[in-house]
């Protein structure tokens, strides 16, 4: 069982709220005591035979320790040292203070099942060499320098741009830097340097999340804005940026709420203190191109194509910016690659239809029938459902004599739509074209349905006179 409680915002039900007002997170850790023991208490009334419980967190909270609130950004206790309980056939009632890993859950799960003893922490609970973590979000989001840490016994070790060195015995807090210093152990200090760095862009957001779940999880801070960060050497350490994380996290709350004026001064904010931020840049941009600010996203576009020339990233979102005006051109062939990529990726698809309905209007007022045709059908084939052109396909399938497609077309309109009218009436062509049996019912309900601009137009027309 995974349970999301206790996490930001601290909201924890009654009675914890009342109990803990002035400590909501307390309340909430609280609240979540009570349902696991509701759990567990069912579990062992149900339970036969032999049965094992394993209680253990993924990460605790900063609290304002060191300077973070949350979690995800840095590496010290607060939020690397969490509970683990075992409770099962083979384990003997005691605490152990041994550093050990929560990838040892799954070794102990094996052995509690009978499967594999290997590494189990039902037996001797020492782990094989140090155990590694990492927290890469700054690294992977913002640029900042990427973080690793070692634990041996009572010495942690954290490589952030420079190594730091603690005795968790003499200083459980954390306060007092032994420097990599000779108290720090040869192989806690150089575990850091072996840890494999993830490469920025590689692990892409699963593309089954849909837009409320992605939603969802940014609101939590589990789903970036995207961009694949400016690696660089002189890169800031985390711990010293930790003053721009509430501006960073409420930026990421207005973005899902697409509140983007207001995110506009927090993000002017974290550049003047980051300037080669590039998740900042862009959605500052995004931000005013939103907002149809076309001046400040054109130059604000241009800065983060300098501070990354290469970035596939500023070139997707600019082309997203481009679909949205003149420029609509040049957005064509870097949104054409990224479908290609990514076939369900929402913004792209959206911004790539619109070009296309676009396209097909200006091609149709040319009198170019079979281009504007061909970028209609492109952009009915990325609405799916939600295309809306349907009239103008029907009445390009009708003046190149695709009868079968153009009345397909004109039975899908929606008797809401305010080109419905005229749907009828091209629609009461196509029959009488195709001798359908029906075709005076169709100029009957094209009659019934009329409005200014079809009225005339159903009198004048020919192929409606005698067919009763």
């Amino acid at each position: 069982m995974h349970f999301n409680d206790p996490h930001t915002p601290y909201a924890p039900p009654p009675p914890f709220r009342s109990q803990y007002a002035s400590t909501p997170y307390l309340g909430e850790v609280a609240a979540m005591d009570q349902q696991i023991g509701r759990l567990v208490q069912a579990f062992e009334q149900r339970a036969s035979g032999p049965a094992a419980i394993v209680i253990v967190s993924d990460h605790g909270e900063g609290l304002g320790e060191h300077g973070e609130a949350q979690h995800g950004h840095l590496l010290y206790q607060s939020t690397m040292h969490v509970p683990l309980v075992i409770i099962g056939p083979g384990v003997s009632p005691g605490t152990s203070d041994a550093s050990v890993s929560t990838r040892r859950v799954y070794d102990t799960l094996l052995d509690l099942a009978g499967l594999s003893a290997r590494h189990s922490l039902r037996g001797d609970a020492a782990e094989p060499g140090v155990v590694l973590g990492e927290a890469m979000k700054p690294f992977l989001e913002y640029g900042w320098q990427p973080q690793i840490m070692s634990v041996a016994g009572p010495y942690k070790a954290i490589l952030a741009g420079r190594v730091e060195g603690y005795d968790l015995v003499r200083d459980p807090g954390e306060r007092h830097d032994l420097a990599a210093g000779p108290l720090l152990p040869g192989a806690v200090r150089n575990a850091l340097y072996d840890y494999p760095v993830p490469v920025p862009g590689g692990a892409p957001e699963p593309a089954s999340l849909d837009a409320e779940a992605r939603k969802k999880l940014a609101s939590l801070g589990y789903v970036s804005g995207g961009a694949t960060p400016v690696v660089r050497k002189d890169a800031p350490r985390p711990v010293a940026m930790t003053g721009l994380l509430a501006t960073i996290e409420q930026v990421s709350t207005l973005f899902v709420s697409e509140r983007y004026a207001q995110a506009i001064p927090l993000l002017t904010r974290i550049l003047a203190a980051d300037p080669h931020n590039l998740d900042a840049m862009l959605r500052l941009a995004g931000a005013h191109s939103a907002l149809g600010h076309t001046t400040q996203a054109d130059a604000m576009f241009a800065k983060a194509a300098d501070a990354a020339p290469a970035s596939a990233d500023v070139r997707l979102y600019r082309a997203l910016h481009q679909a949205r005006g003149r420029d609509w051109a040049r957005a064509v062939p870097v949104l054409e690659q990224a479908l290609k990529e990514t076939p369900d990726r929402q913004p792209v698809i959206e911004a790539l239809a619109s070009i296309r309905e676009r396209q097909g209007r200006a091609a149709m007022e040319a009198g170019q029938t079979p281009a504007a045709t061909l970028a209609f059908e492109q952009a009915q084939t990325l609405r799916g459902s939600r295309f809306a052109n349907d009239l103008e396909l029907g009445v390009l399938y009708l003046a190149a004599r695709r009868l079968p497609d153009a009345a397909a077309a004109f039975d899908r309109i929606s008797p809401s739509s305010p080109g419905y009218p005229m749907a009828l009436f091209k629609r009461a062509q196509v029959s009488v074209l195709l001798k359908e049996p029906d075709a005076a019912a169709r100029i009957a309900a094209a009659k019934a349905h009329a409005d200014a601009t079809t009225r005339p137009l159903i009198q004048s027309e020919r192929r409606f006179k005698g067919i009763r």
